[in-house]
């Protein structure tokens, strides 16, 4: 059971498009969310490349999917004429927030990871494991991380990218969480992404950070974990899943003293 927050500022990182849920059930158990984010999505531009790509999949086996971002980013992955000319090959989707990105733009899915909702998990399935000769297409932000196509590279498998979307640092004013941690008024940062951690850092004058590292920081994964002991945090407590709703009950967990410092 959820404890109530009781007024607890919380920090939401995520995108401003992917914010609100989060925020809502914060506020819905008495927090405060505090919008912040250290993250902006944007279309790259390559519709020519993209259009062009998806005209000629007849020669992938596997289509991945690495983010619901990935989906959502070009809405003509709903085009009735793409999806007859990939309905042939297999769709996976890295976790269950991508699925439901495909499953609203008309795309089946054909594979999905029953459990975690990373590279790990989807490497780790029995589908990914005889795979020498296949050909694969990941779907993914520019940048994004290597370890699923080198690991698929070193099972055989012929791997290409194709890069709709890049991240960028959001323009916007940090005055009100610069304040929260300069009068200890911020109790609970949240992180979705390591990339999202490292920018907040960025986007914060550097007379914070000493400060910034002694707030409870809920992260959704223990790869994000080590990456913000590396920087410096000092309380870092891992989610069971990346939903919101278990981020909400580590949130509270936090707040309400069900986590022993450190952990």
């Amino acid at each position: 059971m959820i404890k109530s927050l009781k007024g607890a500022q919380v920090l939401v990182t995520r995108p401003a498009h992917q914010a609100e849920n989060l925020s809502h059930l914060i506020e819905a158990c008495g927090g405060v969310a505090v919008r912040f984010p250290t993250l902006a999505i944007a279309a790259l531009d390559n519709s020519g490349e993209i259009d062009n790509t998806l005209t000629h999949l007849d020669g992938y086996q596997w289509l991945i999917f690495i983010s619901a971002n990935a989906v959502t980013m070009h809405s003509y992955y709903s085009d009735d004429v793409k999806i007859k000319k990939i309905k042939s090959i297999r769709i996976v989707a890295i976790g269950k927030a991508t699925a439901q990105a495909l499953a609203m733009a008309g795309l089946p899915v054909d594979l999905v990871p029953e459990s975690g909702y990373n590279s790990e998990a989807l490497l780790a399935m029995p589908e990914m494991k005889d795979i020498a000769g296949q050909h694969y297409l990941i779907v993914r932000g520019k940048g994004g991380r290597e370890e699923l196509a080198v690991t698929l590279r070193s099972r055989g498998a012929i791997v290409e990218y194709l890069d709709v979307y890049k991240r960028i640092i959001p323009d916007i004013d940090s005055s009100q969480v610069s304040l929260l941690i300069a009068q200890d008024k911020l109790d609970v940062i949240t992180i979705t992404s390591g990339e999202a951690l490292q920018n907040l850092l960025i986007m914060l004058a550097e007379k914070y950070h000493q400060r910034l590292f002694e707030v409870a920081l809920v992260v959704v994964s223990n790869r994000i974990r080590q990456i913000a002991a590396d920087l410096g945090f000092k309380r870092i407590a891992v989610t069971q899943s990346p939903s919101d709703m278990a981020i909400l009950e580590t949130v509270s967990m936090c707040v309400t003293g069900g986590i022993e410092w450190p952990n």
